[in-house]
């Protein structure tokens, strides 16, 4: 074995992490804090300290063939959106199959990583960990965090006045786990993302009055898409992200939202966001307008002030006898074990390159893994995270100078404020940044090539939805099952969904929708062009 890696966290991006070192021959050593592999989707009846923690109904916002790992399908039959005990059967298996269970140390906390004193020159670290109330020091030649950014809530108490005069009960979504206990309650929700619209229209068919404070709105979607189809299948696409960089930004901004708007009106509802042209991280479900209709939901601005039972909002309303205020308002994130100086090294932001790396570090001997979002499924992100971050550990890949990556930094963070707003600077366009990190280790696919070599192949993936598949088509890691998982990945998307057999499975026609789109202008060129002869 080469290089000793010491990696944090046993969920999804450990795992992840954990088989590229094996993939590249280093020696890793994964650090759990709980019983079990899984992190974010190992469902528990109650929060625990330091960990992840999900409400009983959560299911999947990406379909499966778009957040799986890239050279293991989910089984035929499983649902394209999944019950968190099939993401936690799939995880388990994965772990099993690629043989990582026995890098992992269960129930063992880390409580500290630092540099060694010779660090500038060997890149080590200390690693301090705790398991049944004995400490044990290890050095590392690396350590890559893999621990996620749901663990730590953010409850802006000091944002809501009067709010510590209200009698009722206040916590944070994290702490939610089923509806029973709230029946005949009348309850707000302070948040309109996806846990605040989930636990509202799951509480809205016991409680007895259920309200949803949102201070800027959000984009409302279906999982259900045109025809029908999963809806990031159709969306995600290498096309649609060719017109989103090259169109003008104000015939890309008009496309965007008349897509969020495709089903129903968003004014009218009363989520219309702010500023409607940022692309904000979409509410996923597929009740809440049908809630809003019934009556079973409703929707208000910010809370202006609470008083002992009731919350006054902006535009002055008051909603009286409150039972219970749910603050579904997100999480921050932090890393108690280390120095976050280390990755905080301006305005006290967190400044990593490509999202993974600390610029100023001596040596790149640290990472972090699974820190970022995007309209993208985390399982291919974090994979694919992985597989460059070893890579560079090891030696094989090499960082630019610290200038360099300080200014990819600014010039990142000003494509994320032009395109997602100042309060989503962890968001990135999903596969602007998977291309990005393929191509650091030569597993980008070379589309004009493709259309020249197998150009059915190219269609599925410049056109058709872009799975992570496409990630381990080419380069080191490639799995010769690649190709044939993306020509097959329609079948195993309606197979589930066939349970009554009627007729044959109708499969999208990837060119008819854009052939559909540029017919009008075309058309009206067409007749202009006649006119003026």
């Amino acid at each position: 074995m080469g290089k000793r890696v010491a990696i944090i966290g046993a969920g999804v991006s450990g795992l992840a992490t954990i088989r590229s070192c094996l993939e590249e021959g280093l020696e890793p050593t994964c650090f759990e804090k709980s019983e079990d592999i899984g992190g974010l989707w190992k469902f528990s009846d109650h929060a625990e300290e330091g960990r992840a923690s999900i409400y009983q109904s959560v299911f999947t916002n990406s379909s499966k063939e778009m957040m799986c790992f890239p050279d293991f399908p989910y089984p035929d039959h499983f649902p394209n959106f999944m019950h968190n005990n099939k993401i936690q059967e799939y995880i388990t298996v994965f772990a099993k199959e690629k043989n990582l269970l026995k890098y992992i140390q269960f129930k063992t906390l880390v409580s500290s990583v630092n540099k060694r004193p010779d660090f500038s020159v060997t890149g080590q670290w200390d690693v301090t960990t705790e398991k049944d109330g004995k400490k044990e020091s290890t050095v590392f030649d690396a350590v890559l965090i893999c621990s996620g950014h749901h663990v730590y809530p953010n409850l802006p108490k000091e944002s809501f006045p009067g709010l510590r005069l209200f009698k009722g009960k206040c916590f944070h979504s994290r702490e939610y786990k089923e509806p029973g206990i709230f029946k005949g309650k009348r309850v707000l929700v302070i948040g309109l993302g996806n846990s605040g619209c989930d636990i509202a229209t799951e509480l809205s068919r016991t409680a007895k009055q259920v309200i949803i404070s949102s201070r800027s709105g959000s984009w409302v979607i279906s999982r259900v898409w045109d025809d029908g189809y999963p809806w990031d299948m159709v969306l995600v696409n290498r096309f649609e992200t060719f017109l989103k960089n090259n169109l003008p930004k104000a015939i890309s901004d008009w496309w965007y939202k008349k897509k969020m708007n495709a089903k129903f009106k968003h004014e009218n509802y009363g989520l219309m966001p702010l500023n409607g042209t940022l692309r904000k991280e979409p509410v996923f479900n597929d009740e809440l307008p049908a809630c809003i209709l019934c009556g079973t939901v409703s929707i208000k601005p910010n809370v202006k002030e609470f008083t002992e039972t009731s919350a006054i909002f902006e535009d002055g309303t008051v909603f009286e006898a409150i039972d219970c205020v749910i603050f579904a308002t997100g999480y921050g994130y932090a890393y108690p074990f280390f120095d976050e100086s280390i990755i905080k090294s301006r305005n006290n932001e967190i400044t990593l390159f490509k999202d993974i790396f600390p610029p100023s570090l001596e040596k790149p001997t640290l990472g972090i893994i699974g820190l970022v979002q995007s309209l993208g499924a985390a399982i291919p992100t974090v994979d694919l995270q992985a597989r460059w971050a070893v890579k560079v550990v090891k030696g094989t890949c090499t960082l630019p100078s610290i200038t360099d990556m300080m200014n990819d930094i600014d010039k990142k963070m000003r494509e994320r404020l032009k395109w997602f707003g100042t309060s989503n600077t962890m968001l990135t366009d999903y596969i602007n940044y998977m291309d990005e990190l393929a191509s650091f280790i030569g597993a980008k696919p070379n589309i004009p090539w493709l259309f020249l070599t197998d150009p059915k192949l190219a269609v599925e993936v410049f056109f058709g939805p872009c799975s992570p598949y496409q990630f381990r088509l080419v380069g080191p890691g490639k799995w010769p099952g690649a190709r044939n998982a993306i020509l097959t990945q329609w079948d195993r998307t309606l197979k589930p969904m066939k349970t009554r057999a009627v007729g044959t499975p109708l499969k999208p026609c990837l060119l008819c929708r854009w052939v559909r789109l540029l017919a009008l202008p075309i058309l009206v060129v067409a007749i202009f062009l006649a006119w003026i002869q």
